[in-house]
């Protein structure tokens, strides 16, 4: 019997356990014994599994987070760590391992493929930045609640008419902002792909106080960039280098108010974005991309990762899934600016 571990790392993203699921479910009746990796790459130094049968997934399907927990581990970062990796993927006895993950999780699935491993990848950001995939599970979840929570705070700007600056998840792409923001009816919205032009935010709030609508809503992404950077929690890094962002809507409200004197303030919507079940979009596109994953294990097509391209389920290699992030174009944000009122 041949053995498959999974595991995911990284941020948790709703619809997690749909793919567990998906992949324990295609893997079994193939006669594969699939091994639950703890704790993501973590979980890979030290050896941390679980056996996963199907009898247990039934429920995973409406299930938040991730089962097997996670963590933002890389395991290149010593090597030490690495190197307990090559020696757990031979005392597991594991003939194939799927990393869920994002650019960074991904990313060193893709160095280990380059090393003969036989990895699989699965999509997961709630983000949508990866460029190997046309969409990624926990993206759409993302968008409902950050938008169900633009829809609730319009009430609240307009009884007291101020300004909200609602600050959404986006560390490198503003895909999240875009799409809530527009389905919310934001004024305006700030993404990373472009830097924070606040006297045109503060052009947005005096035009509507001049049209007798003395209330705005600004969407803002957590990666957008004032004139002198990114706003960031401190300067700590974690293992794959990136900084705590955090504080960006905060910033901006402080700036509006400044410059317009119109009460401002901030909202930050954080890990309620990634909290709670998927929705059914997400539930069906992460059983897709699990079985997607199953069959390519099943059939050693190995360095590659379950995509969806142009409505298509298809096999696309690791190292060009985390070649480049997928950003917003500068066409869709001038498309976007149309609406702004």
């Amino acid at each position: 019997m041949k053995t498959a571990g999974i595991l995911t790392g990284g941020g948790d993203a709703p619809g997690l356990n749909a793919v567990l699921r998906a992949v324990v479910r295609g893997l079994a009746p193939r006669g594969w014994r699939v091994l639950g990796i703890r704790h993501g790459w973590r979980g890979m130094i030290a050896g941390e599994t679980e056996p996963l049968h199907p009898d247990q997934t039934e429920e995973w399907i409406l299930r938040g987070g991730t089962v097997l927990s996670t963590s933002r581990t890389n395991p290149y970062k010593k090597e030490e760590d690495i190197h307990r990796v090559r020696e757990n993927f031979r005392a597991l006895h594991l003939d194939a391992l799927v990393a869920l993950g994002g650019e960074d999780t991904l990313g060193v699935a893709a160095r280990l493929s380059e090393e003969g491993f036989p990895v699989v990848g699965v999509p997961k950001t709630i983000d949508n930045d990866l460029s190997g995939t046309d969409t990624t599970f926990g993206f759409d979840t993302a968008v409902a609640i950050a938008t169900e929570a633009v829809d609730r705070l319009r009430t609240t700007a307009q009884s007291h008419d101020r300004v909200l600056v609602v600050e959404v998840m986006g560390r490198h792409a503003g895909w999240i902002a875009l799409h809530a923001g527009l389905a919310g009816g934001a004024h305006h919205i700030l993404v990373p792909e472009r830097p924070v032009d606040l006297e045109a935010v503060c052009a947005t709030v005096r035009r509507r106080d001049a049209s007798n609508r003395p209330f705005s809503l600004i969407v803002v992404a957590e990666g957008a960039e004032m004139a002198e950077g990114a706003v960031t929690q401190n300067t700590e890094k974690d293992a794959f280098g990136h900084v705590k962002l955090g504080g960006i809507g905060q910033r901006v409200a402080q700036e509006i108010e400044r410059r317009t004197g119109h009460e401002t303030r901030s909202v930050v919507l954080g890990h309620v974005q990634r909290g709670g079940s998927p929705t059914a979009h997400d539930r069906l596109l992460a059983t897709r991309y699990g079985l997607l994953a199953a069959d390519l294990v099943h059939e050693g097509r190995f360095g590659s990762m379950a995509a969806l391209r142009q409505g298509v389920f298809q096999a696309v290699s690791l190292k060009e899934a985390v070649a480049e992030l997928k950003t917003v174009d500068p066409a869709t944000l001038r498309q976007a600016e149309i609406l702004f009122d």
